[in-house]
């Protein structure tokens, strides 16, 4: 698998590798090598960039290498999908009639007790997937000794795997929250000297966004509570209660506030960040700093790991999502979740009888996930969706943002705009030096309160595209950015950069295929009101 492979080629060069290592990691359920990865990555100490992305043509015109998806089967129906879009098997002009309710699968599929196993499978992979992630994601959290502590990746380049589509217009601040035995106090210092801009999210174990409680930019040190606790806290402390025991606390800090470079005020406010139990500030209100951790330690992706579990080993997938949805970070069950847990749980027992039948079920949960977002399209093919963190009924939405978008923010904070199509509908592919160009006519640019950019992504991964300029985004705050005459901006995608194109309005690409999310932090105007319509992507 590609993850892999990046860890082998750049841990044999420090001539760390063993064996035993190799023989773990390349397994095609990597989960159960992350204790070994971090014991690596603490080894290797701080990132060093994978090189094997790269290599160069004549006259040193940079071009990036074409790093094959290895050891996966990986996302064939992604590519079947596409085909289906570029052929117009799928209409655009009007939205794929897709199930939203667990309920609503089980109509569509359990029609005779034959299709029972089938059809319960798949409607529990998709109302429970977004648990795998986070349940196992919270357990490299625990192996790392990092419980309930703030933590956030040294850096973002295309080594980091931990969540798809990872932004990088911020820098990445995260707690897992555990407050069933105490509460988790966390400090926010102060920016009003500074320029500093931050957003906060709070989500459940499901990427339900529930109110913070931390008001915007304001300073403070608040206690997470759970909802048993009856103890008293410091007078200085402000309570904020939370429904559930299990949540995640995210910050990102913008890193060009107003268009102007602040990384280094950035970084400084993220060092800053306090969080520990009550006991702990207790005894040291002013502990509980940040740990800032080498970007290696990031680089598993789970999205590649679900992906080839359900393709390769879906019975395997299905107990690790079982072991999930049993735990304490799974919210209280809702009476259709219970009923849905416990005739999945009564239906596959051991797993050892009718593979068949329950391994075909995981696949068309998949298959109906990856559906919700790849065919979900606006005219100019860019998918949007408008419910992230507040997802009522809608289950598919859920679990399809947790494939492609997970920890993404509300709509309030900022609108993702998804795109693997180019104008005629065909997939965005960079080989054979193709260049596309995103052109926003003066009243097309997105109006945001904060800023707007421009991200390639790799296809199946969803990662940061590697290149020898590391340049991952275009954006509204891109110094030098260029404006034509009549106040439109184009963005050009390529492998290399065309001739005559300014460097600022470059957005290097792979020679294959790619996709592209634009973000609008701070959704402002027709944004805001979600009728805006991104141009589309058209080949040059």
């Amino acid at each position: 698998m590609q993850v892999g492979l990046e860890y082998l080629a750049l841990l044999r060069r420090r001539r760390t590798v063993t064996k035993r290592f190799q023989r773990v990691f390349i397994r095609r359920d990597a989960l159960e090598s992350i204790p070994m990865l971090c014991k690596f990555a603490r080894e290797i100490g701080s990132t060093r960039k994978v090189r094997q992305f790269y290599n160069a043509k004549s006259k040193g015109d940079a071009v990036m290498k074409n790093t094959s998806f290895l050891g996966f089967r990986f996302l064939r129906l992604v590519t079947v999908v596409c085909v289906l879009m570029g052929a117009g098997v799928f209409p655009v002009s009007a939205q794929t009639q897709l199930p939203q309710t667990a309920q609503d699968i089980l109509n569509q599929l359990d029609t005779s007790p034959a299709d029972d196993n089938y059809a319960v499978t798949a409607a529990y992979v998709a109302q429970f997937y977004p648990l795998w992630f986070t349940y196992n994601q919270s357990r490299f959290d625990n192996l790392l000794g990092t419980a309930n502590t703030m933590v956030g990746p040294a850096q973002v380049s295309p080594i980091y795997h931990f969540v798809a589509a990872i932004n990088y217009d911020t820098l990445y601040s995260s707690v897992y929250l555990n407050v069933s035995t105490e509460p988790v106090l966390i400090t926010i210092p102060s920016t009003a000297e500074t320029d500093v801009q931050y957003s906060v999210l709070l989500l459940d174990p499901y990427g339900t966004e529930f109110p913070s409680g931390i008001p915007p930019q304001t300073p403070g040190v608040y206690a997470y509570t759970g909802p048993d606790f009856t103890g008293t806290l410091p007078e200085c402390v402000t309570r904020i209660s939370l429904p559930l025991n299990y949540m995640n606390f995210f910050i990102r800090t913008v890193k060009y506030p107003n268009g102007q470079n602040g990384i280094a005020e950035a970084e400084k406010f993220r060092a800053s960040l306090k969080t520990q139990t009550l006991s702990k500030y207790l005894k040291n209100p002013a502990g509980g700093s940040t740990t800032i951790l080498p970007e290696l330690i990031f680089a598993f992706s789970y999205k590649l790991s679900a992906d080839n579990l359900i393709a390769e080993r879906p019975i395997t997938f299905l107990k690790q999502l079982q072991e999930a949805v049993a735990a304490p970070n799974t919210p209280p069950f809702s009476l259709p979740e219970q009923a849905l847990s416990k005739r999945f749980n009564a239906l596959f027992g051991d797993g050892e009888s009718n593979q068949a039948e329950f391994s075909a079920g995981a696949q068309k949960a998949h298959e109906l996930i990856v559906a919700a977002y790849l065919t979900q399209l606006g005219p100019t093919y860019w998918n949007h969706f408008t419910n992230i963190g507040n997802w009522g009924s809608n289950i598919l939405d859920r679990a399809a943002i947790t494939e492609y978008l997970q920890l993404s923010n509300g709509i309030s904070t900022a609108a993702y705009y998804h795109t693997f199509s180019d104008g005629a509908g065909l997939p965005l592919d960079g080989s054979n030096e193709k260049t596309y160009v995103l052109r926003f006519r003066a009243d097309q640019i997105p109006q945001a309160k904060r800023f707007w950019s421009v991200t390639a992504y790799t296809p199946h991964a969803i990662e940061l595209v590697p290149n020898l300029a590391s340049k991952y985004l275009v954006a509204s705050y891109t110094p030098e950015l260029h404006y034509e005459t009549d106040g439109s901006v184009e963005i050009y995608m390529s492998a290399r950069r065309p001739s005559g194109v300014p460097a600022a309005n470059w957005l290097p690409i792979p020679p294959g295929k790619f996709n592209i999310v634009l973000r609008v932090y701070g959704p402002d105007g027709d944004v805001a009101d979600n009728t805006y319509i991104p141009p589309a992507v058209e080949k040059r």
